[in-house]
């Protein structure tokens, strides 16, 4: 899922697109604000057994399409593979199912489904248990090996996909192909991120967005935004306040020229910081309260 906070214009995606020999990108059919021009997913692989990588929002065109590239592949889904349990990539699992209940479905922590968006996803929806996957474990089929890694941040169930034949790298929501990408813990959050930066040197197909051609080197450039956003606001915290600051104050400063309308998220991306630098001991607050300042301003 996207950040809105900084959001450049989003150029439209074909429904379908082969991506590699190996890899074709299928859209969930779910444009928004947060999801840019839909939901990834992803089938993978070269034989008549392929691998699918999340399920989208369970919108009936994604089924269709999905269904459509299989007739011409002439190719069935072995596995499914879920990122995380975000309703707009778990959506379409009970679609899928209906369609063919031979499918078995993997996802890290697979009974975290939790309401999202007021649209929960449940077992019961689901129609079948869904199946776990280790940190490490491999998934096979004829021109495709992806090895999943626990990379939690985003969710604390997220993980990637490393696609051995491309050496690249299904980032799920951890990196985006537009934007930058929301985030559970950002101290976590950026750990997965040097993770993902050592595990491959090609492709990242993202979650959503288009494909990002140096993979490696976004995620550089998303450790790198974050430091600065950290940066500005310990920067802010040394101005002299009496009674600290806000999330919402540090916004007003530090989203100088940002729409007012993007300032709620990016709020909430700002608390995430500032509970980053509470855990290392470098912020603090006032009674448990809302106004943030740092420990010892001379220190940093």
């Amino acid at each position: 899922m996207s950040s809105s906070a900084v959001q450049p214009p989003i150029t439209p995606l074909p429904e379908v697109t082969r991506l590699s020999p190996t890899v074709i990108r299928i859209l969930g059919g779910n444009p928004g604000k947060f999801t840019l021009q839909g939901t990834n997913t992803y089938l993978v692989g070269t034989g008549p057994q392929r691998l699918l990588v999340d399920s989208g929002a369970g919108e009936r065109s994604w089924i269709s399409a999905l269904q459509r590239t299989l007739t011409e592949e002439k190719a069935h889904i072995s596995a499914a593979i879920i990122t995380h349990w975000h309703h707009d990539h778990t959506g379409g699992i009970r679609h899928l199912l209906d369609w063919n209940s031979k499918i078995k479905v993997y996802k890290n922590q697979p009974t975290y489904l939790p309401g999202y968006h007021g649209s929960p996803v449940s077992l019961e929806q689901i129609g079948t248990p869904l199946l776990p996957i280790e940190d490490g474990q491999e998934f096979s089929v004829e021109g495709a090996t992806l090895k999943a890694v626990h990379t939690p941040g985003h969710t604390v169930d997220h993980m990637v996909l490393h696609l051995a034949e491309e050496d690249a790298l299904f980032t799920g929501d951890n990196v985006l192909g537009h934007g930058t990408a929301v985030y559970e813990d950002l101290g976590v959050y950026l750990n997965s991120l040097e993770q993902m930066r050592g595990l491959f040197k090609g492709k990242g197909y993202p979650g959503h967005g288009p494909v990002v051609e140096d993979g490696p080197g976004k995620i550089g450039e998303y450790i790198r935004h974050r430091q600065q956003r950290e940066d500005q606001v310990i920067a802010t915290l040394k101005r002299d306040s009496e009674d600290g600051w806000t999330p919402m104050e540090l916004v007003k400063v530090i989203y100088q020229g940002v729409p007012e309308t993007l300032h709620i998220p990016a709020a909430g991306g700002v608390t995430q910081i500032l509970y980053k630098l509470r855990k290392e001991g470098k912020v603090t607050t006032a009674d448990g309260g809302d106004r943030w300042r740092l420990t010892d301003r001379s220190a940093l």
